[in-house]
């Protein structure tokens, strides 16, 4: 059975560089060590984490209980208010925030100061779009992630909008929703704020799908990204699969099958993604 491993499969820059901090703070033992969150949306490598002693921290309340430490803020950054509230609890803050993500926590402080209506493109939950919310206007920020919510959206007309963008949102789905808010006729500024390596990674998925007999995608089960390049993958590949290590890989479905598709979320270690390309290629 031929194999095809997308080149952008795994960590992505922003990925790394955080899990590379938790770990370098981990390796110095220096003081108890946490992360805001889990560091990423990858149980194994939070496992992980855990055992060498750094643990994710849920919670403001809970930073009341812990001993003092240092606390690296993960790569999907967070509010103002809880960056403040950590220092005030007093701890070291070490900033794993990725700087794509920072770049749009800037750009909705500053147009939100100038009156702009804040729009943001992406899932309401997710821990970024919730980072990001927490440097714009609370009253005049909107987050819309569904061509309904767009129609459904209105201002005053003549009213200033920013459009920014989660930075792993599907980029042909913000373009749809963009051009829908663009014919409301307010006086808009837009912000493509979605990361050069998403926008790879989702493309090459959507060609290598395109080719395969069967496809398979990697990550972590709360991982966004890893589940919009699977809804990308099945619009191109029936026989598209969801993963998160090795042991949910079932070969049998691939017997009959010349060839196999393999991407990676952003949140997914190298050595899972070799496991399953090995498994593959027996």
């Amino acid at each position: 059975m031929k194999v095809i491993l997308a080149k952008s499969a795994g960590f992505c820059f922003g990925v790394k560089r955080a899990v590379d901090k938790a770990y370098e703070e981990a390796r110095k033992r220096e003081a108890p060590v946490y992360t805001f969150g889990p560091i990423i949306h990858n149980e194994a490598v939070v496992d992980d984490l855990e055992k060498k002693g750094v643990h994710a921290v849920l919670s403001l309340e809970e930073l009341k209980r812990l001993p003092k430490g240092v606390m690296v803020i993960r790569s999907h950054g967070i509010a103002k208010s809880v960056y403040r509230q950590i220092e005030k609890e007093g701890f070291s803050i070490v900033d794993a925030t990725c700087p794509f993500v920072l770049k749009i926590h800037r750009i909705v402080e500053e147009y939100g100061k100038q009156g702009y209506h804040i729009v943001i493109i992406g899932n309401d939950v997710h821990p970024e779009v919730e980072g990001i919310k927490g440097w714009s206007p609370p009253d005049h920020t909107t987050v819309l992630q569904t061509r309904q919510e767009a129609q459904n959206f209105t201002l005053k007309i003549g009213k200033k909008v920013c459009i920014v963008s989660q930075t792993t949102f599907n980029y042909n789905k913000f373009q749809e929703l963009v051009e829908i808010i663009e014919k409301k006729g307010y006086d808009i500024i837009v912000l493509n704020t979605i990361c050069n390596a998403t926008e790879e990674r989702q493309k090459e998925a959507a060609e290598i799908a395109a080719k395969v007999d069967a496809m398979i995608v990697i990550g972590g089960s709360h991982s966004s990204n890893t589940q919009k390049l699977f809804e990308i993958c099945k619009k191109e590949c029936e026989n598209t699969y969801y993963i998160q290590t090795l042991d949910d890989l079932d070969v049998r479905q691939f017997w009959s099958i010349d060839n196999v598709g393999i991407t990676a979320g952003a949140s997914t270690p190298n050595k899972i993604i070799e496991e399953v390309q090995k498994e593959c290629q027996k």
